[in-house]
């Protein structure tokens, strides 16, 4: 027996089912038009619409028992959070969860991507005491204080940036140099195509940076017809470099707390070298790193057995 859950983020279609134990993602980013830095969220409901149909039947196949249903609702667990893209994985949940006459949960794409980090590392264990957390994605760079609450986590943001996200400078770089948008893995392969030795220095205070500064110098790098390897360096070792100072000046604040680190950035292989260098910190696999259902349907797992009532 197992539940289905569903996520449909601004640039991933995805399900999942979860036995408790194990468990299957099936996935389909979005499509983005050549030179674009993202999607409209009309364009990418639509997307989702068209694609969650097929990809359920990929995933299910024939005679699929399922015991609950969940989907991702929402970016974040706080008052106001909201993005017309998840209103594709809600609607259809909610009405196989009808038909089928089991349970239906909400949570949100943050929680869900805390909760595949955690499995996929080994540490589903690590959702049931405080820990830190980097939320490093397209949308998103924050630096988390997460707590459990139940079945699922509740999560403080103590840092991150103040302006552009992680995932915004590598994608943003990736087009600047003509790569396919998201340009995440692209210049990850780029990057260890150069040698080259300029090193950025973001600022860093109490645990916030901005990341825009470093827009302004790739253009210039570019414009100065710096190699498109040496860029991608640049680009990642900005990221990089701030988060490493970050996460152990959070270290020091919040001494003995496990950093479990997800979403899509957190799959550059430069940043997991740099991180996994320090004690305790917890990586996902990189295909649950990018937006996944999985942990929603860990999560809908979670709430069934804890017997969460409706």
């Amino acid at each position: 027996m197992s539940v289905l859950g569903l996520d449909t983020s601004n640039y991933t279609t995805s399900a999942a089912i979860f036995d408790g134990r194990s468990g299957e993602n099936a996935g389909r980013l979005l499509d983005v038009r050549p030179g674009e830095l993202g999607l409209r969220q009309s364009d990418a409901l639509f997307q989702h619409v068209k694609r969650l149909p097929p990809l359920l039947e990929e995933l299910l196949g024939e005679g699929q028992a399922l015991q609950a249903v969940g989907a991702s609702t929402r970016p974040r667990a706080v008052e106001g959070s909201y993005m017309p893209c998840f209103l594709a994985g809600e609607g259809q949940g909610r009405g196989i969860a009808a038909a089928l006459g089991v349970p239906f949960y909400a949570h949100s794409h943050q929680q869900g991507h805390l909760a595949a980090a955690a499995w996929s590392a080994g540490r589903l264990d690590v959702l049931d005491a405080p820990f830190l957390a980097w939320h490093l994605s397209g949308g998103t760079t924050e630096l988390l204080l997460v707590k459990p609450e139940g079945f699922t986590v509740t999560a403080e943001i103590i840092g991150g940036t103040s302006d552009l996200s992680a995932g915004q400078l590598i994608d943003r770089a990736g087009v600047l140099l003509g790569l396919q948008f998201p340009a995440g893995k692209a210049l990850d392969e780029l990057y260890h195509q150069s040698d080259a030795c300029h090193k950025p220095r973001v600022k860093l205070k109490d645990l916030t940076f901005s990341l825009s500064g470093m827009e302004n110098q790739i253009k210039a790098l570019a414009e100065r017809g710096e190699e498109k390897a040496s860029i991608a360096r640049f680009t990642i070792d900005a990221v990089g470099s701030v988060v490493l100072r970050a996460t152990e000046e959070a270290r020091a604040r919040y001494p003995g707390l496990p950093v479990l680190c997800s979403g899509g950035v957190a799959s550059n292989s430069r940043l997991r070298a740099e991180l996994t260098a320090m004690d305790d910190v917890l990586f996902a696999e990189p295909r649950y790193s990018t937006d996944n259902a999985m942990g929603t349907a860990i999560l809908t797992w979670r709430a069934l057995n804890a017997g969460v009532k409706l």
